[in-house]
């Protein structure tokens, strides 16, 4: 009996000492795993320092040229102020040169639109870093993150430029599309009036002039405080005018001189005013006699 026992805890011992070995193993391989997780982490944590100093540097390049952007739309702006005065006695020349300051507010508003466009993309590259999603240490996604969807058109800065660029190409059916996508998709950038401006010029350069006065009151009536605000409403009374609605026409560009008084499309209405042998503001009723 005594022997029977001496059997079972000499069997009992060597079961013991053949299983710990892959307890021992697999701690070991456990604390390895975590110690690989914490350098991934410290590394990471470094990258993220790194890439803030960076997008700190560029952001202030941003605002630097923006800056730079700005001083130079002031400076159209007493351009444009100079220009009008020194050519109010030019007659058919006023056009041209409008035509030609416009096209340089045209170049600062792309330019701004461009550096809007890089801020946000910058912003949205240092989200996307403070946001990468947790994997777990098979390589898969935790539960509860999702991955992101792309972007629904291209960026604003190139859609309105391919716009542009066919707009002035005389592709006028392309750019209309691209110029509505604008709208659908970035109705609420500060370059969205232009889109709805120029969709309203190439209905006016179509002939459509009924449809181009319905976009040129889009322009006026969701976008008022935008820089073709003015050259909407000119156009609109040409497009009345074109119509033969004189009245409808002398009315709009009346009320454009009243409310730009000191612009370039208020002297273009003036001129044009003076051609059809109108006077520049409505003549006031006689007082009735008693």
């Amino acid at each position: 009996m005594k022997w029977k026992l001496c059997w079972f805890s000499t069997v009992a011992v060597g079961l013991a000492l053949f299983a710990s070995p892959p307890a021992f193993g697999a701690n070991k391989d456990m604390v390895a795993l975590q110690t690989q997780v914490q350098q991934l982490a410290d590394q990471l944590a470094r990258l993220q320092q790194a890439n803030d100093e960076r997008f700190g540097a560029m952001r202030s390049l941003l605002e630097q040229n923006t800056d730079t952007i700005n001083r130079v739309a002031n400076s159209l702006d007493a351009i444009s102020h100079s220009l009008q005065t020194a050519t109010a006695d030019q007659g058919g020349k006023v056009d041209q040169v409008s035509a030609q300051v416009q096209s340089l507010h045209d170049s600062v508003d792309e330019l701004k639109a461009r550096m809007a466009q890089l801020s946000k993309q910058l912003n949205d590259m240092a989200t996307a870093l403070q946001n990468l999603p947790q994997t777990s240490p098979n390589g898969q996604q935790a539960p509860g993150q999702t991955q992101p969807q792309g972007p629904p058109a291209p960026p604003p800065d190139v859609l309105y430029n391919q716009a542009i660029g066919d707009y002035n190409a005389a592709k006028y059916p392309l750019a209309t599309q691209e110029f509505s996508d604008y709208i659908k998709y970035y109705g609420n950038t500060d370059l969205a009036g232009n889109a709805q401006y120029y969709l309203a010029d190439i209905e006016y350069r179509n002939g459509n002039y009924q449809q181009a006065v319905q976009d040129y009151d889009k322009v006026l009536e969701q976008y008022p405080s935008g820089n073709k605000a003015a050259a909407a409403q000119l156009k609109k009374g040409y497009a009345l005018l074109q119509l033969d609605q004189r009245d409808a026409g002398v009315r709009e560009l009346r009320a454009l001189i009243a409310r730009y008084p000191k612009s370039l499309e208020a002297q273009q209405a003036r001129d044009r005013l003076h051609t059809l042998g109108a006077a520049t503001t409505a003549s006031k009723p006689s007082p009735s006699r008693r």
